[in-house]
């Protein structure tokens, strides 16, 4: 049993995305070692509710950061947490918290208190992490991962081209900020999430590891079986941010065949800009009827909806990890992805179905074959 001193600011069960995500690999590791986890203050009261087997939590806080932070993100990016420009603004908030860890863990980490280092959060690459710099001549190792990042934005996209922010063509400019060398330089082992981005690191491969991101608790996969029989209609689902590069729409024109002729029907879960844009194409492909805007739930509602579902369409064209396909097969619901990123990473053959990422109408084409043979199968 492996004594882990885990960093991963932003964890928390009761969120989603990251982090629930940071949430769950931390409380995995906790199963298996002695993990004390390094958190925010404010994620400090959700996780002690959630009584998940950590040998001690360490809630740091920033104080007058914490408030900036918090105000930043809600008069300023308006609570977008998939901002590129966000990734950057943290940058200065990612060092303070690992500094202030540093100054309040350092004796023990010296003492040998533990035996490893691991900063599981942030998961972006951009991200550098001071403690590399820390513990370059010991004690102990410092492990970074997973991490992810850096998938490019596919040509011949509109949706690309509506969420594709100006900081985007800046990003290679990360290796020039303090610790950003050091940080992998200095790292014993990188854990690369993707596949993408363990291309991206090839230079240290001798240290370089591939482990997908994404991963499901046990928990969530105790409830009622799935319903077996035969359905008289297709039950297709969306879950994600109504945004552009989640395509949401390509989804939905796709399905548009089947919904026409009363063989499916479509749930969408989730919120976000694209919904207006959503709901009006839904009416122009005549298909309002049979498809529904769920808003967002909560977690373990949605986990609910995944289970009652045929079919999870999900053709995002920019996306890192998709932990909701993971939690879609989890579900029993067969993930319908594009080949590109993470989805393309996680679906296999044996599993669901991915198609190649080459235009939009060639996408919609591809996954309208696929929704056909299912609903014929």
């Amino acid at each position: 049993m492996l004594r882990i001193l885990l960093l991963a600011p932003g964890s928390n069960p009761a969120g989603i995305s990251t982090s629930l995500e940071g949430y769950s690999h931390s409380e995995a590791l906790a199963r298996l070692h002695a993990v004390t986890l390094v958190i925010r203050r404010g994620d400090e009261a959700a996780l002690r509710r959630k009584q998940a087997p950590f040998h001690a939590i360490e809630a740091i806080s920033l104080l007058w950061l914490d408030r900036i932070y918090a105000w930043s993100l809600r008069w300023i990016f308006k609570n977008n947490y998939r901002s590129q420009v966000l990734t950057a603004f943290n940058y200065i908030f990612c060092l303070a918290f690992e500094w202030r860890t540093w100054r309040r863990m350092r004796t023990r980490i010296m003492a040998g208190d533990f035996d490893v280092v691991l900063r599981l959060a942030p998961i972006t690459s951009v991200l550098p992490s001071p403690f590399a710099f820390f513990l370059r001549r010991g004690p102990i190792p410092f492990v970074i991962g997973p991490i992810n990042g850096g998938l490019p934005w596919p040509p011949g996209f509109s949706q690309a081209q509506r969420q594709k922010e100006w900081i985007s063509n800046m990003r290679n400019l990360y290796r020039l900020m303090p610790f950003a060398r050091s940080t992998y330089r200095n790292a014993a082992a990188i854990i690369a999430g993707s596949s993408q981005t363990y291309a991206e690191f090839a230079a240290y491969r001798e240290k370089l590891f591939f482990v997908p991101e994404n991963g499901i608790s046990r928990s969530f996969l105790a409830g009622a079986p799935r319903n077996s029989r035969r359905k008289e209609k297709l039950e297709l689902i969306f879950v994600g941010g109504l945004v552009p590069y989640k395509a949401c729409d390509l989804a939905l024109r796709a399905a548009a065949s089947l919904l026409q002729r009363d063989l499916a029907r479509f749930t969408i879960v989730g919120h976000g800009p694209e919904q207006g844009h959503l709901e009006q194409l839904t009416r122009s492909l005549a298909v309002e009827k049979v498809v529904s805007f769920c808003g967002w739930l909560r977690h373990g509602d949605t986990m609910q909806r995944l289970r009652a579902a045929d079919v999870f369409v999900f053709p995002s064209i920019h996306e890192f990890g998709g932990a909701v396909v993971v939690e879609a097969l989890a579900m029993g619901a067969v993930p319908v992805v594009v080949d590109f990123g993470g989805p393309g990473d996680t679906v296999h053959p044996e599993v669901g179905y991915k198609v190649s990422l080459t235009n939009e109408s060639d996408v919609v084409c591809q996954i309208e074959k696929v929704l056909a043979d299912l609903a014929r199968d």
